[in-house]
């Protein structure tokens, strides 16, 4: 049996957005949906970043390999995008979701970060084979709100992790096995967060062909109100052995679709109204396509295009005259009266005046709104600028965007912090905080106290029997902060295999924040190893170092 794939792609900006900044491809052995974010142009330039990046693993790559394939392609995006910020500081605070999937015949790698999501449909049950990265997800499993009060939390749209360029990437990988009959659906929220599962769940198993779900899901986010943009793609898993697959395309939708050059070779599909209706063709079910051979041969010159001898997905209508009530009879009686006429005339002074009471209003609300948006501080995130760590910053204004404008940024020196802090070094719940952009309520040097004596500090002193141990605890004196501060990872070396000025230094106790801590640590480690290379007569060297 020889395994494939059946696929289509699709973006629609919705309802509400001006633009897309959703990226999706979908090819013989890859499907990606992308989901941008920070401002119009930003979200596009990060999804589309993404893509543009992992698609290069559309080929061949043995099963074995399939994850690290995956891992390395996502850091390399993730690199790209940290590369596009340093050379546009303005595009600072971009970033992007991902959930992709590499195939090698029946072997299927998933990576994900973000809330997109994938579903997977077999044997007429429907399951969700990712996890929401969203601070509401963790609250839910920690137990602390319900599904339903999620659905309605004002930060439902907080994410804990994304592709953003601004650390070390962490996304969930995971190995599956697919089955002739299975379904796959990659989407961004604009459908997840709109569209139930069990609608989801009605529409894959009843539509036929991939193009067809993904018409009618989005269709439906659209009449749930489309607050978002919808991206879809879904693959049908095959037997290549029932049927020969003709030559196909690999597809780009999104912004990655605007952002690929011309004459590329993947279809794009249409994102803005206009491209919809001209582009149609673009997001006809792509043919079945094998995974374990060699796909077909492009088409030579001179060749027909893909979609030249497609059946149109819809026929013209004929045309209806526009429903509502038959059109009254004519009025009798006398003409109207002089009187009749200047009424008319202080109509439409009324309607001037009113006009410009309106004008009026809205320039007056559009002001206080404007000085509003740039008022006020809240606590976010910022890179340090000699290392890629995330340190605290104090930004004036509010950290959403309205329109693509961004009405933040990044406050004078005497309103910062007294130190510079890392956020790694911040304890769990505060970390969240500034992550989501604490909004500061009242005197911002309060806020800022707190921000600081939420630093998780450890201890770094003698101890274990006759103090033959560096033992690493938590300072005491912050055993009245109630923090919540996770155990140092690196492990110590023995106390008595430092050199003199080491065991020195560690016998008055260092007090560190956790970065630091963990950084000293390794570096005592260093030197007990040296010590015990330089003298391994030492009877604490002695039986290795």
């Amino acid at each position: 049996m020889t395994i494939g794939i059946h696929y289509a792609a699709r973006s629609d900006v919705g309802m509400l957005r001006e633009g897309n900044e959703d990226s999706a491809y979908a090819g013989a052995r890859l499907l990606v949906v992308a989901d941008g974010m920070g401002g119009h142009v930003g979200g596009e330039i990060a999804s589309a970043a993404a893509v543009e990046t992992l698609r290069k693993l559309d080929t061949e790559v043995p099963a074995q390999e399939l994850l690290a394939a995956l891992e390395r392609a996502v850091k390399e995006a993730n690199d790209k995008l940290h590369n596009i910020v340093e050379g546009e500081p303005s595009l600072q605070g971009m970033g992007t979701t991902l959930t992709a999937m590499l195939w090698s015949g029946s072997h299927v790698a998933l990576v994900h970060i973000g809330d997109s999501r994938a579903y997977l449909l077999r044997n007429g049950e429907l399951f969700q084979i990712t996890h929401d990265h969203t601070l509401v997800q963790s609250l839910v499993d920690e137990g602390r709100i319900t599904l339903d009060e999620a659905a309605s939390h004002p930060q439902r749209s907080l994410l804990l992790r994304a592709l953003d360029g601004r650390g070390e990437v962490d996304p969930d990988l995971a190995l599956r096995e697919a089955q002739v009959g299975d379904r796959y659906l990659l989407c961004s929220d604009g459908l997840s967060g709109v569209v139930s599962a069990e609608t989801i769940h009605q529409v894959l198993s009843a539509q036929a062909e991939p193009i067809g779900a993904i018409k009618q899901l989005i269709d439906l986010a659209n009449r749930g109100g489309g607050p978002d943009n919808i991206t879809c793609v879904i693959a049908d898993v095959i037997d290549l052995t029932q049927q020969q697959p003709p030559a196909a395309r690999p597809m780009l939708a999104g912004a990655a679709a605007n952002a690929a050059t011309p004459g590329s070779a993947p279809v794009r599909a249409g994102n803005t109204p206009a491209q919809r209706a001209a582009e149609l063709h673009d997001t006809l079910p792509q043919p079945a396509v094998g995974i374990d051979g060699m796909p077909p041969p492009a088409p030579g010159p001179g060749a027909a295009p893909m979609h030249a001898a497609a059946t149109p997905l819809s026929a013209p209508m004929p045309s209806v005259p526009p429903a509502g009530p038959p059109p009254a009879p004519a009025m009798s009686g006398p003409p109207p009266t002089a009187q009749a006429t200047r009424g008319h005339g202080r109509g439409w002074t009324w309607l001037v005046a009113v006009a410009g009471v309106f004008i009026l209003l809205v320039g007056t609300g559009v002001f206080f709104g404007y000085q509003y948006l740039r008022s006020g501080y809240y606590v976010g995130v910022g890179n340090a600028t000699a290392s890629k760590n995330l340190i605290v910053v104090v930004y004036t204004g509010k950290p959403d965007d309205v329109f693509g404008q961004k009405f933040s940024k990044k406050a004078p020196q005497d309103k910062q912090t007294s130190r510079q802090i890392l956020v790694d070094d911040l304890d769990t719940r505060q970390q969240m905080a500034v992550k989501g952009n604490l909004t500061v309520q009242g005197p911002l040097n309060q806020t800022l106290q707190k921000v600081e004596s939420s630093v998780c500090l450890y201890l770094i002193h003698p101890g274990g029997k006759n103090n033959t141990e560096v033992v690493v605890s938590k300072d005491p004196s912050q055993t009245t902060n109630n923090l919540s501060c996770p155990n140092i990872d690196a492990a110590p070396p023995r106390f008595d295999r430092l050199p003199d000025p080491e065991k020195v230094e560690v016998g008055k106790g260092i007090k560190k924040a956790k970065t630091d801590a963990t950084s000293k640590i390794n570096s005592l480690v260093a030197a007990a190893k040296k010590n015990c290379t330089d003298h391994p007569d030492l009877p604490a060297c002695k039986g290795g170092a």
